[in-house]
């Protein structure tokens, strides 16, 4: 009997997601939300593989080969990144940290999933799109349908604002001025808030958003079809079927990755395009110091064009090569 009663997940959980992350270590809604869809993966996962429910997993099966076999499925089935890989193992050791505490016994068990790796991950470049795929993007949802008008709003939110999903998401319908001055009130990562002005296109679609969004007892802005808010991965569904729809427009995006991230780094290079100034970017886009933008610099070529142009050539002697062999000289015409 207590050892059952010690091996219920959904307890622990409970006490981990509403008291240990948002009061105890005083992460953010947006934190939360993260490791809340990580745990979901993670249990779904565990629970194929375990052959029970959700709701009847033990924390004896949540076992470090079954956390070693979810990083790899993360991988080769979701297709997920090495950086998304790591975030989820994050979530996981946050969560069997808290467990030490609870259930000791767990102790080996814990330290065996402790002891699992992260994964080192490329330095790529990262990706954007540039202004023809913007209007294609932004023209591919049908502005006289109550959905289309709900797409295009959050797409364009994304791409001027550079929300990251979860803050878009979660934003509250109380975060948006759309009179007068239009802003937008974001508590991002970290804790970190930042207030930014809209352009006037974009209040001007959110404004179409906010008169056919109709009454709902939900406060988060943008809302599903059922009326609830709109999710994480509601909101990737739509970006994938508009990314689609302006393909027999815009070409170029024909195998080009779209992500709600990607829309992030749009927005951080046209800024950085625009002002020509780092800073800005951090501060627009909410970042804790300027180490995290400097790979904005890195993906944009004008700035080393601006190099390329301060550099003087050297003075160099030129000529040209004549062949020597008969042959090759008639092969060249020379």
């Amino acid at each position: 009997m207590w050892r059952s009663l010690v091996n219920a997940l959904a307890p622990h959980v409970s006490a981990w997601l509403r008291e240990r992350l948002p009061l105890e270590l005083g992460a953010s809604r947006h934190t939360c939300a993260t490791y809340t869809y990580a745990m979901k993966l993670w249990f779904e996962y565990a629970a194929d593989r375990h052959g029970v429910r959700p709701c009847d997993l033990s924390l004896e099966q949540l076992d470090a080969a079954t956390v070693a076999g979810f990083c790899v499925y993360l991988e080769t089935v979701r297709g997920n990144s090495a950086n998304t890989r790591n975030t989820r193992l994050a979530a996981i050791r946050s969560f069997m940290r808290f467990i030490e505490y609870r259930v000791p016994a767990m102790l080996e068990q814990i330290r065996q999933i402790s002891a699992i790796p992260n994964k080192r991950t490329d330095r790529k470049l990262i990706g954007y799109l540039n202004p023809e795929q913007i209007e294609s993007l932004l023209n591919a949802p049908d502005p006289t349908t109550r959905t289309g008008i709900r797409d295009r709003a959050m797409i364009h939110l994304c791409l001027s604002a550079g929300l990251r999903v979860s803050e878009l998401v979660t934003l509250p319908l109380n975060a948006l001025t759309l009179h007068a001055e239009p802003a937008i009130h974001i508590l991002g990562k970290g804790r970190r808030e930042r207030a930014l002005p809209l352009w006037k296109t974009v209040a001007r679609d959110l404004r179409a958003w906010r008169d056919v969004r109709g009454d709902s007892k939900a406060l988060e802005c943008f809302l599903n079809a059922r009326g609830g808010p709109m999710s994480r991965s509601g909101f990737e569904y739509v970006l994938r079927k508009h990314v689609s729809a302006a393909i027999p427009t815009c070409p170029s995006l024909i195998g080009k990755t779209v992500s709600p991230h990607v829309l992030r780094h749009t927005c951080a290079m046209t800024v950085l395009q625009a002002t020509g100034d780092i800073r800005k970017v951090s501060l627009w886009l909410g970042h804790a110091g300027l180490a995290t933008t400097q790979t904005y610099l890195q993906a944009d070529p004008t700035e080393k064009l601006s190099i390329v142009e301060l550099m003087v050539p050297l003075n160099l002697r030129v000529g040209r090569f004549s062949a020597e062999d008969e042959l090759i000289r008639q092969l060249t015409g020379r």
